[in-house]
């Protein structure tokens, strides 16, 4: 027995060197492909230093201006969501190995790794190209890439579902829809209520970056300002930004709280 227990820790002690042993390549192996240089950090200081000079003080001329991009921002991360989180309820239903034969769930979930290996800003120039600019590009961005992460939480949450009430509910000669409606729905509520305010939370941060390619919001006047070197209107932006996305980081970890 002693021996037993000095050979698993042994191999044990052997996999977590290796593993050491690979993160350090990998990290010197980066170090070295990127030509990363620390002197180079101290360089870059006074330059930083100059271009936050440029942005104090604040311009406050722009309330109305910033007042109407963060909510035109908000709005574009709320509907992005709801049509996302819509469309992944579908996927999630049909991409649960429990629920579905795997010739459904498998192309299923080939199709939400697909949508959300798409980077959201290609999306977004995409829907620039084909809709214009302004927040309609943002929102199906949004909803497109939300669909197909959150389509992954819900299956997963869905197939984490017991069995047991499954079969009884099976074994009264309930269809399909109502054994999800009665027999999965109440069980994962709480999990989807909580995946889809964090993903509420991720989409309003990445609209704020949508707006640098012409999807409407915060981002599309930022970089509108900086482009004109207007670097005290960037500044009020950029503080806007900061408390917008603290007030709803906070709010969403008080929900998602409640919901545990």
């Amino acid at each position: 027995m002693t021996s037993e227990i000095r050979q698993v820790t042994w191999r044990d002690s052997l996999v977590r060197a290796t593993l050491l042993l690979g993160i350090v390549l990998a990290v010197a192996w980066a170090w070295a492909g990127t030509g990363f240089d620390p002197a180079k950090l101290g360089e870059g200081v006074p330059r930083l230093g100059a271009f936050l000079a440029r942005m104090v003080p604040p311009d406050l001329s722009i309330a109305g201006t910033v007042f109407r991009a963060m909510v035109e921002t908000l709005q574009i991360a709320l509907l992005g969501t709801a049509f996302g989180a819509v469309v992944s309820l579908g996927f999630g239903l049909l991409g649960a190995a429990n629920l579905t034969p795997a010739w459904v769930h498998q192309p299923v979930k080939w199709l939400m790794g697909a949508l959300r290996g798409i980077p959201i800003i290609l999306l977004a120039l995409m829907f620039v190209s084909a809709y214009g600019l302004g927040p309609l590009p943002g929102i199906i961005a949004i909803a497109v890439h939300s669909a197909g992460m959150l389509g992954k939480f819900y299956a997963e949450a869905f197939e984490a579902a017991r069995i047991g009430p499954l079969e009884a509910i099976r074994t009264t000669g309930a269809a399909w829809p109502q054994v999800v409606r009665f027999g999965v729905i109440p069980q994962i509520a709480p999990e989807l209520a909580r995946d889809t305010l964090f993903r509420f939370e991720l989409n309003l941060r990445e609209s704020l970056v949508l707006g640098l390619v012409g999807a409407g919001g915060i981002g599309f006047y930022i970089q509108l300002y900086a482009r004109s070197f207007h670097y005290e209107k960037v500044a009020t932006l950029t503080l806007v930004v900061l408390g917008m996305v603290v007030l709803i980081e906070q709010a969403s970890v008080l929900a998602r709280r409640r919901l545990s």
